[in-house]
């Protein structure tokens, strides 16, 4: 097996200053299409900065293919949009090898997945044989096609989309998918200011066709080496393990979060650390994205679903159990006080 290396090496992180003035031009750039998400907005970028994938669930009609779309053209690096139907093959998506007759050798004909970001329209409207062709590129960001392997470039993103109410016609994710999927994140319905703001922004054309790239492939390579360089202290990383332990022995699921949620949790949350301004990770963090990072990855009991209980609700439960440490993390901008020694855990009412 041989194996075909892509661009894009990460460079030099940023100062805070330019980390917080690039970001927040991004998320400006996208709320000139989506209306009144900013935290949404802001997760989504999170993900894509912390290395990960997006599955964006929600009722149609919410603007799930509108943000993915947006976050792809606020970003000058290469973007492929894949609509997934029942027919899609998985060759369509990695791409196949074609035999040249000038040449008499076969070529590497590269599919949809081969770009910076990809857009994957109603994912679950593809075969099972389909979706799992994603399962290499999401874990390993590689690809191997008849014994060849091809590397991804840095940034490598998919952004799903999924429709969680219309059931004909659909395969539902399996879990190897899920899990490989770092949120998932809602969009709801727009408030009432929202709702008529969009009106008169779309009442004669689209403003996703105005919007423009504010930063270029290389921008988000320096962005991404930035959070890497966050600080995470050995209580937040101990807080973590613990959370994610507590999903697999609660009694209301059958199947808790696995290892690698662990890892994405915690890439998610220096993300979330950087765009905030701090170049550490404190446990509110991991508090903020326990339910948007593992609510998928989990399946509720018989019982629980009997009773109504979604897993958000039961996740939520369970960060307000657990017990959150005091010790926050020493850094340069960690200012606060240190902990006694005594009180390392807060019992929270």
């Amino acid at each position: 097996m041989t194996t075909q290396r892509s661009g894009g090496e990460l460079t030099d992180p940023m100062t805070v200053d330019e980390f917080r003035a690039t970001t927040n031009a991004i998320v400006a750039n996208i709320e000139q299409v989506i209306e009144g998400k900013t935290a949404t907005v802001r997760l989504a970028l999170a993900v894509l900065l912390a290395e990960g994938h997006l599955l964006i669930e929600d009722v149609p009609g919410v603007g799930k293919t509108k943000l993915a779309k947006a976050l792809a053209r606020s970003i000058d690096c290469s973007v492929r949009r894949i609509q997934f139907t029942p027919d899609l093959l998985p060759s369509d998506v990695t791409g196949v090898s074609v035999y040249n007759q000038e040449t008499r050798d076969f070529e590497f004909k590269p599919g949809a997945v081969f770009a910076n970001l990809v857009v994957g329209d109603e994912i679950n409207r593809a075969s099972p044989k389909t979706q799992s062709a994603l399962l290499e590129c999401m874990e390993e960001h590689q690809v191997t096609v008849d014994g060849v392997t091809y590397a991804m470039e840095i940034p490598f993103m998919v952004v799903a989309t999924q429709n969680p109410i219309e059931m004909e016609g659909t395969y539902p994710l399996p879990e190897a998918q899920r899990d490989r999927f770092t949120a998932r994140i809602a969009m709801g319905y727009p408030d009432a200011a929202a709702e008529y703001a969009m009106l008169d922004g779309y009442h004669s054309h689209d403003p996703l066709e105005d919007l423009t790239s504010v930063v270029d492939g290389g921008t988000v390579r320096r962005l991404i080496a930035t959070v890497r360089s966050v600080h995470v202290a050995e209580a937040v990383k101990r807080y973590a393990v613990e959370l994610v332990t507590a999903t697999r022995e609660a009694p209301e699921l059958r199947l808790g979060a696995s290892p690698r949620s662990t890892l994405q949790l915690l890439r998610t949350a220096k993300a979330v650390a950087a765009l905030d301004g701090r170049d550490y990770v404190v446990p509110d963090d991991l508090q903020t994205l326990a339910v948007p990072v593992l609510a998928h990855r989990v399946i509720p009991t018989a019982d629980a679903q009997l009773a109504r209980r979604t897993t958000d609700a039961i996740l939520s439960e369970l960060v307000h159990r657990l017990p959150v440490p005091h010790d926050r993390g020493r850094s340069p901008y960690d200012t606060r006080p240190a902990t006694p020694p005594n009180s390392f855990y807060d019992r929270r009412g």
